[in-house]
């Protein structure tokens, strides 16, 4: 099922919709980054006129299904500032909530572009795809490559080229959004055993609303700044195919197991 089969039933009005989610699911819930794109697209269709996405912070409340609602209201309309909020809810709750901050340009006061990747990983057509996992999981709508020499356990980060199998028409925020979540956590490298995780909340902040990248390969990087007591404080960065970093974020993971 394409993205924008995902995202079709989604109406300016809101209300009760039946996602075709196949292909899209994390287990019993929908996939972070499809999730907030449906939340976003909710925020963007109910306020057409919004300028660029600057910022937003996304709690995945609970597990998000195919059968929701959508919830949107305008937080505060300023001269160059817009904050909405988007919710999915499911059987009458909140499944996810979004708070988005979108911005007009100005003229710029300072200008600190963010440092290029580092170290480079060369190019994703030097490395093979990854093997696609079994199941109907979201992440076989990926090609996927190595960007870094380690495997296994290590130093909690993990790097990835990745690329949509099959391209989508999508404009480059909502390419953010939709990728910008997909690796799983660097704390990964440190658990002692194996168990499952789950994201808690995602935040983030736009580099370049206007953002574009050779054959839609993307960079992303998931490293954990501290894990203790359950939980993992992780750094989730992406970087078009040109090494100019695009997106930063932050996001709480909780480690079971």
């Amino acid at each position: 099922m394409s993205i924008a089969a995902l995202l079709a039933p989604i109406t300016a009005e809101g209300g009760p919709v039946t996602l075709p989610a196949e292909g899209w699911m994390q287990g019993r819930t929908l996939y972070g980054g499809a999730g907030a794109l449906v939340a976003y697209t909710a925020a963007t269709r109910a306020f057409p006129d919004l300028p660029p996405l600057r910022s937003a912070q996304v709690g995945f409340v609970g597990p998000v299904g195919t059968e929701i609602a959508t919830r949107v209201e305008m937080v505060r309309q300023g001269r160059n500032v817009a904050i909405v909020r988007s919710e999915l809810l499911v059987e009458g709750s909140v499944g996810l909530t979004a708070l988005w901050v979108f911005g007009t340009e100005r003229e710029p006061n300072a200008v600190h572009p963010a440092p290029k990747v580092e170290p480079w990983p060369g190019a994703p057509e030097e490395y093979e795809s990854l093997p696609v996992p079994p199941g109907n999981h979201f992440i076989a709508r990926y090609d996927i490559r190595r960007a870094q020499d380690t495997s296994g356990p290590g130093a909690p980060l993990v790097r990835r080229w990745f690329r949509l199998r099959e391209p989508e028409a999508l404009d480059p925020v909502s390419t953010m959004i939709l990728m910008g979540d997909t690796l799983p956590p660097g704390s990964m490298r440190a658990m002692q055993r194996q168990g499952p995780f789950s994201s808690i909340n995602w935040s983030f902040n736009v580099l370049d609303p206007v953002a574009t990248t050779r054959d839609g390969w993307w960079l992303a990087e998931t490293a954990s700044d501290h894990a203790d007591h359950g939980y993992s404080s992780e750094r989730l960065r992406l970087w078009n195919a040109g090494g100019q970093q695009v997106l930063a974020g932050q996001q709480a993971m909780a480690i079971f197991g």
